[in-house]
């Protein structure tokens, strides 16, 4: 029995072509399809684009969410794959957008969520 309820995966994904991380409908299909081809259940898409560039999205699955925010003047794109169950593999996901992106270089850590450590509030932290 595993002892956390899910996989967080922070991606720090580098060196991405401007064009790709500036057009909202190319982000947001991309991270569409790395939901679907890490096997998970895709409910509800949002995606925002920023003048003068930039796009943020969440498309929300089943099992949770994958989050993106691009910076293409940097070549940069910030990119979360929170998963639940055993079904879907965040690292799929991870894969898909960093090969999608072209990225030159991925930085990633993956994080276990809800391991029985509780916060009262936030002054605690």
């Amino acid at each position: 029995m595993k002892n956390f309820l899910g996989r967080h995966v922070l991606a720090e994904i580098y060196e991405c072509s401007f064009d790709l991380l500036n057009d909202v409908d190319k982000v947001e299909k991309i991270m569409v399809n790395a939901a679907l081809e890490a096997g998970a259940e895709v409910r509800e898409v949002v995606f925002h684009k920023f003048s003068p560039q930039g796009v943020s999205g969440v498309v929300v699955i089943s099992e949770s969410h994958l989050a993106v925010h691009t910076w293409p003047e940097l070549g940069y794109a910030a990119v979360d794959v929170f998963t639940c169950g055993d079904k879907v593999n965040p690292w799929d996901a991870c894969y898909y957008v960093s090969e999608s992106f072209e990225s030159g270089r991925v930085s990633a850590k993956e994080y276990k969520r809800g391991m029985g450590q509780i916060i009262p509030n936030a002054a605690n932290m």
